[in-house]
């Protein structure tokens, strides 16, 4: 075997070792919280050498697509979980879908990697360009990620630096404007790694660095900005974490169970020197029935349960309702009720505060066109639902504006900040709240994953995030992204916090993606007229 060959195999091991690792940067466990931004930017600085400094743009996009396969298939495999433990898919068929989707979302780091060395005639010169050049790629493509195709934005490196300055950058440029600067800092420290034959950095590469620096630090005085202010008495919430089996929950033989197992915890009474919950907060789909498939005695024991608690009650229900026009409508939802909401508003679905869910996750929640074989093929119950209009009502309670969402919307950024904005006269949402059921997903890394997503929306929006899940996590997350209270996941019972709204508005809550989508397209359009002035000049 020649010396470029062993190279070669040597540079392929190394960026697959990077990549496991990158893997585990996306919630705590098993690395500490602490160790997560650090060890997501060191290991995303062994990509950015190999593909800045490879033979050219084709190179550069095979060495990011194969390092993006390894995290995704690693930092993903939780999909493994839902699809053969609770979709009945077989083990081959549910490990190949794991690896087909991780290969395809692959394909954006590695164009990211393609385009930055397309546009870097020699990136060992001017290294400070070489970095905001390829960190604008990458965030390009971080942000084409979350859009194309309904968008997957799960594992943007991000949501790696929610303890770290960093995350200073929320409020103003979004988890991907974190991307941005976290790419930055990778990029500069590649820069640092000598090339064959010389013995240090050169001075360029030190200038990149500490523009990285400059970058990173400048956030911790951005997290310092009160964003929004306190408004209104703090809302006294009960958060219900059932945990009610994947393999139990739809069954028809225990679904009564389960209900009642819902209706004692949500009916408890406070524990000794706690206040008396303004509203109670079930999962998503705690029924698993449509709303008029269930007997009225069963509303009529949950506005009991809310006249004895002097509580309102929101849970998560498929609702089966229809149109003026006679067509039918199904939506997974979210409703409010108390004990004077009328029984026929309940069963026929029209409840006065109701939000459904508009960001669907494919093949769970609907099926794109040709893909009905595929859902035949897995046990998904409630598989094809209909969307949810872009701006809902919040739900007024107790003084407080509580903005749902449901399941994976809280991934979408953009998708949250039309219930912020005043609208009609009625002032904007002043607390985040997400109901889930991730039990499809086990006792795994998507559990954590998803918590430390949520944090990172409470601090793009300056919004404190209460969530309640069926099998966890459930928790308390204030407006800088603090998780104050949780539930240990797949345990039964209750957590009774205290939140206070938050009103105003940060600059990403305003514009969304628009600004960091404005800087990175500037960056690279300024770097693709200087590769077209050098094509023209060349002899």
């Amino acid at each position: 075997m020649n010396t470029a060959s062993r190279r070669g195999i040597g540079l392929s091991l190394l960026l697959t070792l990077a990549a496991a690792a990158q893997a585990l940067t996306f919630a705590p466990g098993p690395l500490p919280d602490g160790a997560l931004a650090l060890v997501q930017v060191l290991t995303l600085a062994v990509l950015a050498r190999a593909t800045l400094r490879s033979a050219g743009p084709r190179q550069a996009l095979l060495r990011g697509w194969w390092y993006a396969t390894v995290y995704f298939s690693i930092g993903l495999y939780w999909l493994y979980v839902s699809m053969h433990d609770y979709g009945d898919l077989s083990a081959p068929l549910a490990a190949g879908g794991v690896l087909i989707l991780s290969a395809f979302l692959a394909l954006f780091p590695g164009a990211a990697c393609a385009l930055a060395r397309r546009l870097l005639a020699d990136p060992t010169q001017a290294p400070w360009r070489a970095m905001l050049i390829w960190a604008a790629a990458w965030t390009l493509f971080e942000w084409l990620r979350a859009t194309v195709l309904t968008g997957f934005p799960w594992l943007n490196i991000g949501y790696a630096q929610v303890d770290s300055p960093i995350a200073g950058w929320a409020p103003i440029l979004g988890v991907h404007g974190m991307a941005f600067v976290a790419a930055a800092a990778a990029a500069a420290l590649a820069g640092l790694w000598p090339s064959r034959g010389s013995g240090r950095p050169t001075r360029g590469a030190l200038i990149a660095l500490a523009l990285a620096l400059v970058l990173a630090l400048l956030g911790w005085p951005l997290r310092h900005i009160a964003w929004s202010q306190p408004v209104g008495r703090p809302l006294n919430a009960r958060l219900v974490q059932g945990n009610v089996p994947q393999s139990d929950k739809f069954n028809p033989a225990l679904i009564r169970q389960g209900l009642q197992r819902h209706f004692e915890l949500a009916g408890l009474p406070p524990a000794h020197g706690e206040p008396a919950p303004d509203v109670i907060i079930l999962p998503e789909t705690v029924l698993p029935v449509f709303q008029d498939q269930l007997p009225p005695q069963v509303w009529n024991g949950w506005r009991d349960v809310a006249a004895r608690q002097h509580a309102a009650i929101i849970m998560g229900v498929p609702l089966h309702t229809i149109e003026a026009s006679g067509r039918a409508r199904y939506t997974n939802s979210a409703i409010g009720l108390n004990a004077d909401t009328p029984l026929d508003a309940l069963l026929r679905g029209r409840t006065e505060q109701r939000y459904d869910k508009r960001h669907l996750v494919p093949w769970g929640e609907y099926v794109p066109p040709g893909f009905h074989w595929f859902i035949r093929m897995l046990n998904i119950p409630l598989g094809d639902f209909d969307r949810g209009a872009e701006r809902q009502k919040p739900f007024a309670i107790a003084g407080q504006e509580l903005a749902l969402n449901i399941c994976y919307e809280d991934l979408f950024g953009p998708a949250l900040l039309p219930a912020l904005q005043p609208m009609d006269g009625e002032p904007g949402a002043t607390v985040l709240v997400n109901i889930s059921n991730l039990g499809w997903f086990g006792d795994t890394w998507a559990l954590r994953q998803h918590l430390q997503i949520g944090r990172v929306r409470t601090l793009e929006t300056a919004r404190p995030m209460i969530t309640a899940t069926n099998t966890g996590i459930t928790a308390a997350i204030d407006a800088h992204g603090r998780v104050v209270s949780r539930l240990a996941p797949h345990t039964i019972g209750v957590l009774a916090v205290t939140v206070q709204g938050m009103r105003g508005l940060t600059p990403y809550a305003r514009l969304g993606d628009l600004p960091i989508v404005l800087i990175v397209a500037a960056i690279l359009l300024a770097a693709a007229a200087c590769a077209w002035r050098r094509q023209r000049s060349a002899p």
